[in-house]
Parts: C-alpha cells; sequence; structure tokens
C-alpha cells in the first residue's frame, strides 16, 4: 500500500468512534449506486478490510442501517446482498448533487424570506430548510439566495432586495457560520493537500489504493461540502476556501477515478456477478477539473 494512503487510513484512525455505518454509505452512494446499486457482502468486506475495518463492525453497521431504513438485503443461497432503500437512494441523490455538480455561480440580487409558522413540528421543519440550503436570521425566520429550492410547507414567504451588495453580505454572515464552514474546507485541505503532491510527484498507487483514496476523499468532502449553502461567489469573502478545496477534491477525484473503477470491474459482484457499467451521469461529476495527468501537473 502506498505511503500517502497509509498515511490517509491511519489519520481516518484517529478518530473515534470509527462510524463504519457512514463509511459504508458513502461506499455505496459513491461507487456502487451509479453501478446498479447492489453489492455481496463478501466485496464489501473485502473494501472495508483494506480500510482497517473488521467484518464484525461491518456486520453490526448493516444490521443498525436496515433496521433505521437505509438498506435492504437479501440472500442467493449462502451470498448475502446489500442496496440502498429508496429512502436512501433519495437522500444520497440529494447529497450527490451538492458533492459532484458544479454549485451555483448566478445571483440576481434577491433573497428568499421564510417565516416559519402553524408548523406541527417545528424541529423538523427547521431541519428542512436548513437542508435546502436555508441560514437562520431568527428563531423563526430564514434567508436563501433567491435561486434555491425548497423550503415548502407551513410558511410565509418573501422576496427581499439588499440595498447594496455590503448589506447582502451582513445578513449572509448573521445567516450562516460562514468561519465554521471555512474551517471545514481548510481542515480538508490540509489533509488531502499532501495526496495531491504525492500523485504530482508520480508516486505508484495500485487499483485497490486509488478506490481507498477516492473513498475516504469524498467522506470527508461531504462533511464539509454538506454544512455549506453554496452560495454565489458575490455573497462570500474572497477568497473563498471552499473554492480551493472543490479544486483539490476533483482534481484527486477524477486522478483516481480509472484505476479505481479497475478494481471494481474485477472484483466487485452483485447478485448476477460483475457490477454493470457506470451510469451517464457518472463521468459528468467533477466535470470542471481534469486529472493531473490531462492537466501536464506531474512531475
Amino acid at each position: 500500500m502506498a505511503a500517502f494512503v497509509e498515511a490517509l487510513l491511519d489519520r481516518f484512525h484517529e478518530r473515534t468512534p470509527i462510524r463504519a455505518g457512514s463509511l459504508i454509505v458513502t461506499v455505496f452512494g459513491d461507487a456502487v449506486v451509479p453501478r446498479g446499486g447492489v453489492l455481496s457482502l463478501t466485496s464489501l468486506h473485502e473494501i472495508m478490510r483494506a480500510f482497517r475495518i473488521s467484518d464484525t463492525l461491518v456486520r453490526t453497521a448493516l444490521s443498525r442501517l436496515v433496521s433505521d431504513g437505509w438498506f435492504e438485503r437479501w440472500k442467493v443461497g449462502r451470498n448475502s446482498y446489500y442496496q440502498l432503500t429508496s429512502q436512501g437512494r433519495g437522500a444520497f441523490a440529494q447529497a450527490t448533487q451538492r458533492i459532484y455538480a458544479d454549485p451555483p455561480q448566478d445571483w440576481r440580487g434577491g433573497f428568499d424570506l421564510v417565516l416559519l409558522e402553524n408548523a406541527q413540528d417545528r424541529q423538523t421543519a427547521k431541519a428542512k430548510l436548513s437542508e435546502a440550503g436555508y441560514g437562520a436570521l431568527g428563531p423563526d425566520l430564514f434567508i436563501a439566495a433567491a435561486a434555491a429550492t425548497g423550503g415548502e410547507g407551513a410558511f410565509l414567504r418573501l422576496a427581499a432586495t439588499p440595498a447594496d451588495l455590503p448589506t447582502a453580505r451582513r445578513l449572509v454572515e448573521r445567516a450562516w457560520p460562514l468561519e465554521e464552514i471555512e474551517s471545514r474546507y481548510t481542515r480538508f485541505t490540509n489533509i488531502y493537500s499532501g495526496t495531491l503532491k504525492a500523485l504530482q510527484s508520480g508516486a505508484p498507487f495500485t487499483d485497490l489504493d486509488a478506490l481507498l483514496v477516492r473513498i475516504l476523499l469524498i467522506h470527508d468532502y461531504r462533511r464539509a461540502v454538506l454544512k455549506d449553502p453554496l452560495l454565489p461567489p458575490p455573497l462570500l469573502p474572497e477568497p473563498w476556501a471552499g473554492t480551493a478545496a472543490r479544486a483539490l477534491c476533483g482534481t484527486i477525484y477524477k486522478t483516481l477515478l480509472p484505476a479505481a473503477e479497475r478494481w471494481i470491474d474485477a472484483h466487485a459482484q452483485n447478485d448476477e456477478g460483475a457490477l454493470p457499467e457506470a451510469d451517464g451521469g457518472f463521468r459528468q461529476r467533477f466535470a470542471a477539473f481534469p486529472a493531473i495527468a490531462d492537466a501536464g501537473l506531474l512531475g
């Protein structure tokens, strides 16, 4: 195993407790769903052992994920197979758009204001607004860039146009914890900048190494980007740490993708045999970022 891969795994295992279930969801969402969505337990064990996660911990995590409605499982002979339920696929589909697609760039100068009223479950309503990209200006008042979608429910919705850009940025600073979001991106960049340097210097790696780093990369990037409202650039500080983090993630991902897919082709199995080819949208992930070799960055 390559030294830069060992370093990432060491760092991953410094976190306690190890959230095997969350990593399994990343494996499926990133690598399995685009290729039919079904994976054998044998194949999953092979991947998770490479992450230094025991079969016992994997089985415990899967049992919990099935009980919580995230996965379904079935057996064919002595073999077990898993796939995300419609609930799990829906949740990761929302995350997929935020992780892999280019964030919005346009802003027409306005905001959506949402006043929460007559909601039976206020905590659930607030959580849904947050997931839709809204920030809080008060206990019941939420704001989003005008292009935001979501926020349907027991709400009073208004359109607002700030007097000028500095006023708009002050609203943004009040509604969202930008410093905390930036710190997440900075941590991500600090971790994976060493990976980029290793790849640029031509460090050798196996197909399995590529798959492991690809999954860890998305697992960690997801932790940052899903907390980000993905505001348009005019509303963000300059420079914005999320821009560098996204470029880093996209470049590493595109560089590792061919080797990682080779490992899946050769080793991953579903209930009918080898996994099918990835769906059409898969190749559009991080479309704006070239692989290192394609960008002429190899030393």
